[in-house]
């Protein structure tokens, strides 16, 4: 009897508070089926791993530091990249072959988000393309919704969206109580939320108040708002409450911001020289506010995707079976698919986990739908809230403390040893 091919694993983009739920899918699914899967590898940081041949050693790892990932947060276990495998990169791929081909690899799973679907993609086709014994699968990740079609046929939600969208309908509750109390010498509180153009992230603000009973105001990038429409808005607001919450997308504009941008090409507003909310109040406060006081800022970090406290029962529930859908599809044989959750028809929100070719998601940019933007161009409408409600769970997650602080999975460093000659990405070639 042939023993079963080994597996590689890897992550990719930024992470979310439930990625190594997926992760955690992955692992436990594949030692479910020894006459299936061999050694579960992880690609250390992601397709750099692979290229370079850093396996970190899966399947050497205790259950209970296995089961402690559920309530890890990040990427901090296996890590993850923003490198991606561009086509004209042809001895990155052959590269990715020989690493696959020299540990006996059978099956690859990359979790990720469009970028990441797509390399999981080429990979696939290549496989295909050289007739090798070689399943790439993908495991969908981002905490922006924006992989899939604007339809929701191909994906309902991306495994992270649930836990940003919790972080900030509990974060703006508490914000609201924070300004009531303030409003006499700080009337207006900017808060910027992540998201690049894409506005599933502030749309969650309205679900810390579904009906309309703060005075918030949340600006997405694709409402089309200028900077003084939006700055009478808010002067409305303050003639009519006496305060103002608003959200807006770092992808608002406001102008040049000094971008600096990743390796995928994405625009990353965290590092760039000027924040968007600080901009806004800028604006806010030179142009003067119709109440004394002033606007001031508050602009959320990478804690948005690493707080595991704000983390969706739901959302965790969901990575799991996504994790374990993908082993399932490559159990079956199936080449160049992405596992997927879709919602199931009627009131009561039931999700159903499925299968969609590769190629239909690698590269695809969901867009926030149109009519889920209101008139005012400064909120989102009660359709948005009925399919976002759901997806925040209404529990806290149980996260294990020891002397009072997290415990979270701590892997042991093992790896394979490495058979092939040392490598440098082309895009790290001088």
């Amino acid at each position: 009897m042939n023993r079963p091919k080994n597996v590689i694993v890897a992550q990719s983009g930024g992470p979310t508070p439930v990625i190594n739920n997926s992760l955690r899918g992955v692992i436990e699914t594949c030692r479910a089926m020894p006459d299936v899967f061999g050694t579960v590898y992880a690609g250390w940081h992601g397709i750099e791993g692979v290229l370079k041949e850093e396996l970190l050693d899966l399947s050497v790892q205790s259950p209970q530091e296995i089961a402690l990932l559920r309530t890890t947060p990040a990427a901090g276990s296996i890590g993850t990249c923003r490198y991606k495998l561009k086509s004209g990169q042809a001895e990155d791929f052959e590269r990715v072959i020989e690493v696959m081909k020299a540990h006996d690899v059978g099956t690859f799973f990359y979790i990720g988000g469009n970028d990441s679907m797509d390399t999981a993609h080429k990979v696939a086709r290549l496989a295909a393309d050289r007739g090798l014994d070689l399943i790439a699968v993908g495991v969908p990740k981002t905490i922006d919704n924006d992989v899939g079609d604007t339809e929701f046929k191909l994906i309902d939600h991306t495994p992270g969206y649930g836990s940003v969208a919790r972080y900030w309908a509990l974060n703006i509750q508490n914000a609201n109580e924070e300004n009531a109390g303030s409003s006499p010498a700080d009337p207006v509180l900017v808060i910027q939320a992540m998201g690049r153009k894409i506005g599933f992230i502030p749309a969650a603000a309205r679900l810390a108040d579904p009906n309309r009973e703060m005075p918030l105001l949340i600006c997405l990038a694709e409402a089309g708002l200028s900077l003084p429409e939006l700055a009478d808005r808010v002067n409305d607001t303050l003639k009519a409450h006496g305060r103002a919450v608003v959200v807006v997308s770092e992808g608002f504009d406001v102008g040049e911001i000094g971008a600096r941008r990743d390796s995928f090409g994405h625009t990353e507003f965290g590092a760039s020289e000027i924040q968007v909310g600080q901009a806004v109040i800028n604006y806010l406060n030179a142009q003067g506010l119709p109440v004394p006081g002033s606007a001031r800022t508050n602009i959320p970090g990478t804690d948005q995707r690493h707080a595991m406290l704000y983390a969706s029962t739901v959302d965790l529930d969901e990575a799991y079976m996504v994790g374990r859908k993908a082993v399932e599809i490559a159990a079956a044989g199936d080449n160049g698919f992405m596992a997927t959750t879709l919602r199931q028809p009627g009131d009561i929100y039931t999700p159903a986990f499925a299968q969609v070719p590769l190629e239909q998601v690698a590269n695809s940019e969901r867009k926030f739908p149109a009519a889920w933007i209101s008139e005012s161009k400064v909120d989102v409408t009660d359709d948005f809230v009925r399919y976002a409600r759901p997806l925040i769970g209404h529990d806290w997650p149980s996260i294990p403390l020891v002397d009072g602080i997290q415990r979270f999975a701590r892997l042991e460093h093992v790896f394979a040893r490495q058979v092939l000659p040392a490598y440098v990405p082309q895009n790290y070639r001088k």
